[in-house]
């Protein structure tokens, strides 16, 4: 079995006296897509933030890469190789797509653009295009470009389909296929399209009240209504 490259041990957190995440526990292994599903207000966001360190932790522990990461800042997690894309998507819209791509760099050559450009040849065509001018769909593949150009080892997804057309929602899940199958990074996806989701990853676990309350193949819980009805009002058909 693959080792664990993200590990949260009976993790506490929240805002402000706000409890959200209650003794999580949650394991994501080398080369893994997880889907981590759950109603709205559960705690999935919170889990990716808390992993960034963008909520503070009360209590238990989070290891990347068997490293505690306890008080160590976002941007030294970013370095660590943490990726991050926020469900805000966080791009420039004064910017055009190359500049966007070149502010993920680091210290990288102009050359690796090129990377990005071969997973996502939407954006090459649209390399001179602004931010505020791409669709919805191309502003997401932007956002994940640039991250990927820090050259996470494990990248975090904070609902990446919400509000596209179901037909970019399925362009983009191929892209981020593609993406998985050509680079071998390990994901953490949340999202509310469950059935488009399930059909990507291949683990899943629900959250309820800050918590894991189901964890399962996502092959094996999209064939589980009874799972699904349960946790999340739902029937995959």
């Amino acid at each position: 079995m693959e080792r664990a490259m993200l590990q949260l041990e009976g993790v506490v957190a929240g805002y402000g006296p706000t409890t959200v995440l209650d003794g999580l526990q949650l394991q994501v292994r080398a080369g893994e897509r997880l889907a981590m599903l759950g109603r709205n207000g559960v705690g999935k966001t919170t889990v990716l933030r808390a992993v960034m360190g963008l909520v503070p932790l009360r209590a238990g522990r989070i290891l990347f890469e068997g490293q505690d990461l306890a008080g160590m800042a976002p941007h030294r997690r970013a370095a660590l190789g943490l990726g991050y894309v926020p469900q805000t998507r966080d791009i420039f819209p004064s910017l055009t797509v190359e500049e966007n791509l070149v502010a993920g760099l680091k210290r990288r050559p102009l050359q690796a653009l090129d990377e990005a450009y071969a997973l996502f040849p939407r954006l090459a065509e649209r390399r001179r295009n602004g931010g505020g001018q791409l669709s919805g769909g191309e502003q997401q593949m932007l956002s994940v470009a640039r991250a990927l150009l820090g050259q996470p080892n494990l990248l975090l997804l904070d609902e990446p389909l919400e509000g596209l057309a179901p037909l970019i929602r399925q362009e983009l899940l191929a892209v981020f296929r593609r993406m998985s199958e050509q680079t071998g990074i390990p994901v953490v996806i949340v999202e509310q399209q469950i059935d488009e989701v399930l059909g990507y990853a291949q683990q899943a676990v629900v959250l309820d009240h800050g918590t894991v309350v189901h964890q399962d193949t996502a092959a094996g819980l999209r064939a589980d209504n009874e799972a699904l009805d349960r946790w999340l009002g739902m029937a995959v058909q």
